[in-house]
């Protein structure tokens, strides 16, 4: 449900006491306020999204369109002043009243300079706030979608609570939520390239928040966290003026700066005149670092966790006797257990599992609607006719939510000594977010999404060189179970190093490949994967090699804090002078704090001839 389908607030007080309002009554006292001095004022820049921008002055992130008042208003905040006090203090009362309406953020902010409160008189704002009975904000965190390019590093979006709002109530709550809006069916490639180069617009919508609960929580199976957010319900109204005012507004859409998480918190700070929160991110805005910024800024609650679909069905597979569960595979597709054989506990246990798979299936393998509700109604049935309690106990959260995770961006500097070179000292930096070997505490199991992964080398000899550039190196290794069946994948390009004529020699390259992976990702995790390479450079005469084989490896999780693998790949090279590109890493990482870890690497490589490799890295994560 969009803006322009959402009857939208009514008086919002900002805290101020209200007075009865006349249109037009009011006036700008020039005398008092400098206009071009008030034009700088912080909060009419946060008003109007205004950015500094290098050699630029100020820029506004909304596009351009009927948001501003002025024609230059994007990159002038003193003309697009001077424009909003000509029409809210309009001699004509007519436009005056229609302007405050549309601006009802701005009206009140330059009311209450003069020391005034407003009451607006707007049909369609009072019949939005009529819907919404706001009385507080809760900050909303679905984990990573790794099957998504625009959600592999999580979303965030808000919820409106309402009056006497209850936990069973909250679901019919509206939701806030900012996010790209293709407009043509781009596929995945191309929706990450367009989404790098912010070539999409971006717009706030509202709906019903159960509607983001069944696209997160059950058709993509993401778990949920809900942060209440520590503001008085005067300055959630500050909030929801300032976006009922953004109704029409589109801003340029980027996944790595300008994002959902970055505009909600550009929304947030309108909640107090020293509220400073999108300072943080001049170059990225990963979601779990905006909501560590509103934690540091003491504006949240301690969080509840909503588990997923997936999350409950895995909990429960785990729970149940595994002699029973041939008989949940029998009563989801329609063979009931019976008292003959199970006890009404194996038989509660055996139903409610049958149920949650079934459900699940529903909306994973997008089975036939109406036959399915059928079936899980009769599954519904059958256990309704066994008064015993749930033999299943309730999913944990995880010990560490996602804001207590290490920070997404990560420099290093090391030590690496090689066969065929002399010593050298190691510099790394990584724009974001998270790899498998890094503290799994607040992340995804099994999920790797590596951003601008860098490593420059200076040697003995002063020698400084580019030893890799990794544009994206991602990864998923949810792990095959008796209820699932997943997919492990991995997608890798950019540049490195292989050996040749006694000297690490570079390419540019592509790879990836899909399999399988086992085991638990907090504990003994192993996948196998069929990969493939296309590599360009110097390493191959700049000649196209492709290369086609299997990449595999072993996770282990010795302790909280210790996490060991061995990683290795063969591929056989095609229509090449080398004959193969073989490789096997094994590494121990060691993170002593949240923010601090070691890393020690030793590496075997074969390309035209072989090399071996050992390495010693401290990592800070910020």
């Amino acid at each position: 449900m969009k803006f322009s389908t959402v009857s939208f607030v009514s008086i919002l007080s900002l805290s101020f006491t209200f007075y009865p309002f006349t249109a037009g009554a009011s006036s700008f006292n020039h005398d008092k306020y400098n206009v071009a001095d008030l034009s700088q004022n912080p909060y009419w820049l946060k008003l109007g999204h205004y950015l500094l921008k290098p050699l630029r002055g100020p820029v506004s992130t909304v596009r351009e369109g009927s948001f501003f008042l002025s024609p230059d208003g994007k990159v002038n905040p003193y003309s697009e002043l001077v424009a909003t006090i000509d029409k809210l203090y309009n001699n004509d009362p007519d436009v005056a009243e229609i302007s405050q309406c549309q601006y009802p953020a701005r009206y009140a902010w330059l009311e209450s300079l003069h020391g005034r409160s407003v009451q607006l008189d707007c049909t369609e704002l009072e019949r939005w706030r009529d819907v919404l009975e706001p009385e507080g904000l809760t900050l909303v965190f679905p984990t990573a979608f790794m099957n998504n390019p625009s959600s592999m590093f999580g979303h965030t979006l808000l919820r409106v609570d309402a009056k006497n709002q209850t936990r069973n109530k909250e679901l019919v709550a509206f939701a806030i939520n900012f996010a790209a809006e293709p407009e043509s069916q781009d596929n995945p490639a191309l929706f990450a390239i367009k989404g790098l180069a912010g070539s999409y617009p971006g717009r706030f919508t509202v709906m019903p928040y159960y509607r983001k609960v069944r696209e997160y929580n059950d058709m993509e199976s993401r778990d949920i966290w809900e942060y209440k957010l520590d503001l008085s319900e005067g300055e959630v109204d500050r909030i929801l003026l300032h976006l009922w005012e953004m109704r029409h507004a589109e801003f340029d859409y980027y996944f790595l700066d300008e994002n959902c998480s970055y505009q909600l918190l550009a929304l947030l700070e309108l909640a107090r005149d020293d509220l400073s929160l999108i300072k943080d991110f001049p170059l990225q805005a990963i979601p779990s670092d905006t909501v560590e910024t509103l934690a540091k800024n003491d504006l949240l609650d301690v969080p509840k966790y909503r588990a997923a679909f997936g999350t409950r069905l895995l909990h429960q597979a785990n729970e149940i006797e595994p002699s029973l569960f041939d008989a949940v595979v029998k009563a989801k597709n329609g063979d009931y257990p019976s008292s003959d054989e199970f006890t009404s506990s194996e038989r509660a246990a055996i139903l409610e599992l049958a149920y949650e798979w079934l459900n699940f299936e529903l909306y994973d393998k997008a089975l036939e609607r109406d036959s399915t509700a059928k079936r899980l109604t009769r599954l519904l049935h059958q256990r309704s006719r066994i008064t015993v309690e749930s033999p299943f106990s309730p999913v944990p959260a995880p010990r560490v939510s996602p804001e207590q995770g290490h920070a997404s961006a990560r420099v290093g500097a090391g030590l690496q000594t090689s066969k065929y070179s002399t010593d050298k000292i190691t510099l790394e930096w990584r724009a974001a977010y998270h790899d498998v070997l890094d503290s799994q505490a607040g992340f995804i199991p099994g999920a790797q999404i590596s951003f601008l992964d860098t490593q420059l080398s200076v040697d003995s000899d002063r020698n400084a060189k580019l030893d890799r550039f990794y544009f994206l190196d991602a990864m998923a290794l949810a792990p095959s179970n008796r209820v699932f069946e997943s997919l492990a994948w991995n997608a890798r390009a950019g540049f490195d190093r292989k050996p040749m004529n006694e000297k690490q020699t570079g390419r540019w390259f592509v790879q990836g490949g899909t399999g399988k992976a086992w085991g638990r990702s907090d504990k003994l995790h192993a996948y196998s994967l069929f990969s493939t390479e296309i590599s360009h450079g110097e390493l191959t005469d700049h000649d196209i090699t492709v290369g086609l084989g299997v990449e595999a490896g072993l996770l282990y999780q010795t302790a909280d804090s210790h996490r060991v693998g061995i990683q290795g790949q063969y591929l056989a090279l095609i229509d090449s002078s080398a004959e193969q590109d073989a490789s096997l890493m094994a590494s121990w990482h060691w993170s002593f704090n949240r923010n601090w870890a070691v890393r020690s690497q030793v590496q075997y490589q074969h390309w035209h001839m072989e090399d071996t490799t050992a390495k010693l890295t401290a990592y800070l994560y910020y």
